[in-house]
């Protein structure tokens, strides 16, 4: 098969396991993370960050050796030196001077508090306005000159009405951007070129887009885990009206996407952050987490979009919820999850993924690797809608493991 036909068989592939048919073969698209760089002799995670060359070659040579279904992980670029730049304070990674991440590992997130509550009506009243003065100095503290940024009512006689974009502070923040454009621009070329010859090797994108729950998103980058705790409790109507805000704002940025821009693939990742077992009780569940996110959903799928829900943690008690969905018209991964359950109660009505414990790449056995694929296989396959993954990002495997999940998979998985 050319590889031109590859691509548009494998997009099938997956669009069948979506719409709940069965395909050729169940899909293989597990999240490699960072196994290119762990199975290379050469690159780290570390070289994304900062020498891509390197680290896209790693990616190209994983892809072209196992060939999954989709191009799951594994492809983005992303500057290291941006981040050095800004004095970005949300992440540690490996590179960052003073940094505690080794070379092999990810990037980690530090949670922390860019909104207090007493701002919430601050961050609706002005949303650009929050993030110019409030949030970016927080964030990203290089860039803290742009706070200065303001207009007072004036009469528009001459150009000083824009003497608030230009002072001192705003204009040193104005040269830190233009070399943070460089330096995302050159990250976004090499994940570019990266993409294009992946895609020559026939292997599509697994989404064209991500997004975030809004309530994730509040919590995650603005309030903090603990802030979001006490929010719910002391003034959970302001957290509903700045969940619905943000959903809003993704709708409209994925209409303009969507409507004008033509894909071959048409699906959105959406990691569903906090919305695991006893995390928040099954009534903040539907009002603050599920019915936001719905609505971007609906959005989607009226695009004819497919939205890919990758919860994580323990799901068994949010499965009920999820039948809320249209029928065959979303994805959904689970990271821990009675998945014989999920069958029976979700089979129906979306595409599953995902369970396959990662952490038997690392420290299981080759048989215990092929013995889990194939249970996954028994019990999610039969009927379709069907996407073999595992349970998280890989961050650790035995080579001799992987090949044992790609070849179990792609013999076992076969439907005709």
């Amino acid at each position: 098969m050319e590889k031109s036909e590859r691509f548009q068989a494998r997009i099938q592939r997956v669009n069948d396991a979506v719409m709940l048919k069965e395909p050729d073969a169940v899909p293989l698209v597990p999240h490699i993370g960072t196994l290119p760089f762990i199975l290379s002799k050469d690159a780290t995670f570390k070289d994304s960050m900062y020498d891509y060359p390197k680290a896209a070659q790693a990616a190209l040579d994983f892809y072209k050796e196992f060939q999954p279904d989709a191009v799951c992980g594994g492809t983005r670029m992303s500057s290291g030196a941006a981040c050095d730049l800004t004095e970005f304070t949300m992440l540690d990674w490996p590179g960052k001077a003073g940094g505690k991440v080794p070379d092999h590992c990810i990037y980690q997130v530090i949670e922390q508090e860019y909104l207090l509550q007493e701002e919430y009506p601050e961050l609706l009243k002005d949303f650009t306005g929050f993030m110019l003065r409030k949030y970016i100095p927080r964030a990203f503290p290089g860039l803290a000159g742009l706070s200065s940024i303001s207009f007072l009512p004036t009469v528009v006689l001459n150009t000083g009405v824009l003497s608030g974009l230009f002072s001192p502070s705003a204009l040193a923040a104005y040269e830190k951007l233009a070399k943070l454009a460089q330096y995302n621009a050159e990250a976004g070329q090499y994940s570019a070129k990266l993409s294009e010859a992946l895609t020559a090797e026939g292997i599509p994108p697994w989404s064209s887009g991500a997004g975030e729950v809004p309530f994730d998103i509040l919590s995650d980058y603005f309030r903090g885990t603990m802030g979001m705790f006490e929010d719910m409790v002391e003034c959970p109507d302001m957290v509903e009206e700045v969940c619905y805000m943000l959903a809003d704002m993704q709708i409209d940025a994925f209409e303009k996407r969507f409507r004008n821009v033509d894909l071959p693939v048409k699906r959105v990742d959406f990691p569903f952050h906090k919305g695991m077992d006893g995390f928040i009780s099954p009534e903040y569940y539907e009002r603050l987490y599920w019915r936001p996110f719905r609505k971007i959903a609906d959005a989607l799928i009226d695009l004819g979009v497919t939205p890919i829900l990758y919860t994580e943690g323990p799901y068994n008690s949010r499965l009920e919820a999820l039948t809320d969905l249209p029928r065959g018209k979303a994805i959904i991964h689970f990271e821990e999850v009675d998945m014989q359950q999920a069958k029976a109660v979700l089979g129906d009505i979306a595409c599953l993924s995902g369970n396959f414990p990662v952490y038997l790449l690392e420290w299981g056995t080759k048989q215990q690797v092929v013995d889990r694929v194939k249970w996954l296989i028994d019990t999610c396959g039969p009927g379709g809608g069907y996407i073999f993954d595992t349970n998280a990002i890989i961050m650790g495997a035995k080579r001799e493991n992987v090949e044992a999940m790609f070849e179990t998979c792609r013999t076992y998985g076969k439907y005709r």
